[in-house]
């Protein structure tokens, strides 16, 4: 048994992508929690699209493909707040449309710029191909994304709960709406990597949605998403080694499957274990009624 968890180990590529993993099973968990309560889910598939043509533009110029993927991701999601408050136009759709049109933008500008952007890398990921440079950078974004969270999370509790509160009592909402967008945009290049954007969305949520169904406090949210999503990602790396599967499938499936088990067997909302009690009273009420109708 000792075996099969260290064999991996003694690989330079499997260390740099457990330790990947690793940070962004930490990483996903902690920003997508916000996601999941503000009940805007979709937006990271939505900005995780929308990179596209900023990878394009950026390798035609020959600058840093991250710093491309940051200013065209975090511009979507300007785009679509702008659509939603000069137009009649619901954020939902906004989303839709913003999706579509960054998509096609991207693909139309690696065709022009002869960019040599690698569709099938960009849609599905290779964490197995991680560099040093990889590692440190995905480790950067992490630990910056964990201070900024811890310093001003009262700030951002209030925010994501009661935005029209926060504004009322002077936080500078502004701010700290470009901040998560920044967090989520910088979670989404990071974790690109790993799964690609196909599957981004499933890493990006699963975790927090999974521990939302076992907790009910953002903060424990946070930190139990962070265990399953550390479960998940270094579970479907050891997944994909054994059994010679694409690694990024691996991964969205351990996590999936965990989501599924908390579902099902949850102690307060799992469908086959969740407390009966609000059954049982309907059914007393029932027959209350039905003994009262015949007196």
């Amino acid at each position: 048994m000792l075996n099969l968890l260290t064999e991996p180990l003694t690989f330079g590529f499997m260390r740099d992508a457990l330790f990947i993993a690793t940070s962004l099973g930490i990483l996903c968990s902690v920003v997508g929690s916000y996601l999941i309560v503000q009940r805007q889910g979709i937006l990271g598939d939505v900005i995780a699209h929308a990179v596209l043509p900023g990878l394009a533009i950026a390798m035609f110029l020959g600058v840093d493909i991250f710093l491309g993927a940051f200013v065209s991701g975090t511009f979507s999601t300007f785009v679509i707040a702008w659509i939603e408050s000069h137009s009649r136009v619901k954020i939902d759709a906004a989303m839709a449309l913003v999706f579509s049109g960054f998509l096609a933008l991207g693909i139309m500008l690696i065709s022009v710029l002869k960019s040599r952007v690698d569709l099938h890398h960009f849609l599905f990921g290779d964490i197995l191909g991680v560099t040093t440079d990889d590692v440190w950078r995905t480790l950067i974004i992490t630990v910056i994304t964990l201070l900024l969270v811890k310093f001003c999370y009262k700030e951002l509790l209030f925010y994501t709960f009661d935005p029209l509160g926060a504004q009322a009592s002077g936080l500078p909402i502004n701010l700290i709406q470009f901040g998560l967008t920044a967090a989520i945009t910088l979670t989404i290049i990071a974790s690109m990597q790993a799964v690609g954007v196909v599957l981004v969305i499933s890493l990006l949520i699963g975790p927090g949605v999974t521990a939302y169904l076992l907790v009910k406090e953002l903060h424990q949210m946070m930190f139990l998403g962070s265990v399953i999503g550390i479960i998940g990602s270094v579970g479907g790396l050891y997944l994909s080694y054994y059994q010679n599967v694409p690694s990024g499938a691996s991964i969205v499936l351990v996590i999936c499957g965990l989501f599924l088990l908390a579902l099902f067997f949850s102690p307060s909302q799992g469908i086959l274990t969740r407390p009966r009690t609000n059954k049982n009273r309907s059914g007393r009420v029932l027959q209350r009624v039905s003994s009262v109708k015949r007196k």
